[in-house]
């Protein structure tokens, strides 16, 4: 079994972007999956508890039944499955901009990409999240123009001033997040990763947008560094 393995490489509209799988023997009979932009990693399945967090502590403040959600940022996964573990959703639309990660789920050449490909429930959205988030004619779901969903859970940027791209920044605004939450039903819930602790002045922005911000610092065990590291979940629902 080779310690190391580039299962893809492509060129994308963000750069070059490669899915690879790696053993470190110290950590035993374990795949690590990787994601790097050029010289940038951007995941590891060694590190997915705030992830998962994003999706439980974002449905854990959604009220009723038969919900539709919206993932933003495809990742390795883990996000979209966690949601999936919620039995009152409906449908889940998993939104990337990128049609190679897209691929790599439907192809299966990720661990989580056969979970949801057999989850009728969950339905890939190729664009760009953040201009279907701003979208007043369409949204985010092509085949129901204006539809209103249960719930948002975002993980695409480091963080709310740390961008995978540039133009991201612009969302980061009250009318561009406001414009978002016109996609959400009354109660309807935003939810956030970030790698950073919560930011006082993001929590701020949030506020004028929407009724409650409750920021989490989720906590997890570093096996590279033998400590504990942090990333927060901002959660906020609708006035």
């Amino acid at each position: 079994m080779p310690l190391f393995e580039e299962i893809d490489s492509q060129a994308s509209s963000l750069g070059e972007i490669s899915l690879r799988k790696r053993r470190i023997p110290v950590f035993g009979d374990i795949d690590i999956y990787e994601v790097k932009l050029g010289e940038e990693f951007l995941m590891s399945s060694m590190f997915v508890a705030a992830e998962e967090a994003l999706s439980d502590l974002g449905l854990a403040k959604v009220q009723g039944d038969n919900l539709s959600v919206v993932v933003g940022g495809l990742g390795l996964g883990y996000t979209a499955v966690a949601a999936l573990k919620d039995t009152r959703i409906k449908e889940l639309l998993v939104v990337d901009a990128l049609e190679t990660v897209i691929g790599w789920h439907k192809d299966e050449l990720v661990p989580l990409g056969k979970v949801l490909n057999s989850d009728s429930r969950n339905r890939y959205v190729l664009g760009s999240f953040f201009d279907l988030a701003c979208d007043q004619e369409i949204g985010f779901d092509a085949t129901s123009p204006n539809k209103k969903f249960d719930a948002i859970l975002l993980d695409i940027d480091h963080s709310p001033d740390e961008f995978l791209n540039a133009s991201n920044a612009s969302f980061y605004t009250t009318e561009k997040l406001a414009l978002m939450a016109k996609q959400l039903k009354s109660k309807g819930v935003f939810a956030m990763w970030s790698q950073n602790l919560p930011d006082p002045k993001f929590e701020a922005l949030l506020s004028t947008v929407f009724a409650s911000v409750e920021s989490h610092v989720v906590s997890f065990y570093n096996p590279f560094q033998n400590n504990e590291s942090t990333n927060s979940v901002y959660v906020c629902v609708v006035r």
